[in-house]
């Protein structure tokens, strides 16, 4: 196969040579994670203002210190740490270095402090015009920062493919080209009828697969790399 990619699935090669496949996450999934995000802030703030209130000027202080904890140390302590804030979490996104590595503290500190460019001039509208264009959908943050956010990888089984009897492959295949089978049939049912057919008639060609057998003969195939259930 010469181009064993699925849509926003990108190959990263790791530090110790090990080629990855990460699946890019899109402007869309990162801003619901962003509001989620910027919920959890404005609770926390209102939770706090309360007893801050009784505490007069060195409560309004304090409350000044709380209002830069919350917006630049929150994201970019769970960042450094985890990998991703609680809005990422909900959405299974994660924050890694270009080669697939966790995110550094200098990493996390210049993507977030670039989130001011990004918002220029109003509401994010560099940031999400920079991710629309990059093929990786990486804001200007990100590319400073040298980072991407991807969906969190999971295990994959049998069960979470389409039914199907287990197919020989008709040839040897790569790692790359065994992984790019098995993520065209987990994703079966997030995909439209139309998409399904036009990933399936890519992946046929250099399978020597008839493209109206294609699908099926995939599912197949996926299922004797995955294992039996």
């Amino acid at each position: 196969m010469a181009a064993p990619m699925l849509d926003t699935y990108r190959e990263v090669v790791t530090p110790e040579g090990v080629p990855l496949q990460l699946p890019a996450a899109g402007p869309v999934p990162r801003a619901m994670a962003w509001l989620i995000d910027l919920g959890v802030r404005i609770a926390v703030l209102v939770l706090m203002s309360i007893p801050l209130a009784l505490l007069d000027s060195f409560g309004s202080g304090l409350g000044l210190v709380l209002m830069f904890l919350v917006y630049w140390a929150y994201p970019i302590v769970c960042e450094a740490r985890w990998g991703r804030t609680l809005g990422k979490r909900a959405l299974g996104l994660h924050v890694l270095a270009r080669d697939g590595a966790p995110v550094g503290w200098m990493a996390a500190i210049t993507r977030n402090l670039l989130r001011t460019v990004d918002m220029l001039p109003f509401g994010y509208f560099l940031g999400a015009l920079c991710c629309l264009w990059h093929p990786s959908f990486k804001r200007l943050g990100d590319l400073a920062a040298g980072t991407m956010v991807v969906y969190r990888e999971r295990n994959v089984s049998a069960s979470d493919l389409p039914a199907a009897e287990a197919v020989t492959p008709p040839l040897p295949l790569t790692l790359a080209e065994q992984q790019a089978l098995i993520a065209f049939a987990e994703r079966h049912s997030t995909l439209t009828t139309q998409r399904r057919l036009e990933l399936a008639s890519i992946l046929a060609e250099p399978l020597q697969l008839e493209p109206t057998q294609a699908e099926a003969r995939i599912h197949g195939i996926a299922r004797s790399l995955v294992g039996p259930v």
